[in-house]
């Protein structure tokens, strides 16, 4: 069942895991996959896979980022220092951008 989730968090946002095994981890978010609303977050949620060798690569075992669900990370703002939630704000010049919700800080560049 192919749910598209809003969610405001994008790619290269620096994000923290709220909750689960990683929880505190930092790190950058990788790819959004909206329509599971889920994020790969690197070095966050690791596991391993056993691959077979193939022609082109060597077998072995290989550790790689799973998805992480989107509600279980907040973006992370540099000012307030911790996981924040996002709201929106219009400027004067038209342009939508994403704010911080505890210090009102413009996120977007």
């Amino acid at each position: 069942m192919a749910t598209n989730i809003k969610s405001r968090i994008r790619r290269d946002d620096e994000v923290v895991v709220i909750t689960g095994r990683d929880k505190g981890a930092r790190g950058k978010v990788i790819r959004v996959l909206s329509q599971d609303g889920r994020v790969l977050v690197n070095k966050v949620n690791m596991i391993k896979r056993h691959t077979r060798p193939t022609q082109n690569t060597s077998g072995g075992i290989i550790e790689k980022e799973a998805p992480i669900a989107i509600s279980n990370v907040q973006y992370y703002c540099s000012n307030c220092d911790a996981g924040v939630r996002l709201g929106a704000k219009q400027l004067e010049d038209g342009r939508k951008v994403r704010t911080c919700r505890k210090c009102g800080e413009v996120l977007d560049r």
